[in-house]
């Protein structure tokens, strides 16, 4: 890790919850690291697997909804 990594950390955890850099952090993972969080947080990666599969992300009974 590099010190810019590590800024950029401090950025990220100011500006987004933890689910959302869960989630980031699975769809920038690789194959082994992804199971290694699926296994870690079988919740939220279940929520972006049915987000992923549902049309623009929304999930049933939140269509429309920003």
């Amino acid at each position: 890790m590099s010190h810019f990594a590590y800024e950029q950390s401090q950025q990220a955890a100011r500006d987004y919850d933890f689910d959302t850099l869960v989630m980031a952090a699975i769809r920038r993972a690789d194959s082994t690291n992804a199971e290694i969080l699926w296994r870690v947080f079988p919740e939220i990666a279940d929520e972006l697997q049915q987000r992923y599969d549902a049309p623009g992300g929304f999930l049933p009974g939140e269509a429309g909804v920003r």
